[in-house]
């Protein structure tokens, strides 16, 4: 079981010809409820887009992507952790 939550999110993302997805820029509420954009300033793919094998031979992946961003918060970088579900088509946000 997880430790975390998690909250679904406004993403602006890049699709590349090369099947890869890059976060560009996050929409999701502070504190007090109001909207915030943030520009994503890195980020890192982290999805074990390998997967693995059963014993069966049977190649396993999930198909959800994972990135590590940074974002400026009030002049900090802040680490985030956002999840990509294409059957879904929904972005989500650890908290």
């Amino acid at each position: 079981m997880h430790d975390f939550q998690r909250k679904q999110i406004d993403v602006i993302c890049l699709h590349t010809k090369k099947n890869r997805i890059i976060p560009l820029r996050i929409r999701l509420e502070d504190e007090d409820g109001i909207e915030q954009t943030y520009n994503v300033k890195s980020y890192k793919d982290v999805t074990p887009h390998n997967g693995y094998t059963l014993p069966n031979g049977v190649k396993v992946t999930s198909g959800h992507w994972t990135f590590e961003c940074k974002i400026l918060v009030f002049d900090t970088l802040r680490l985030v952790k956002l999840f990509y579900d294409p059957r879904d088509n929904a972005w989500t946000i650890a908290k």
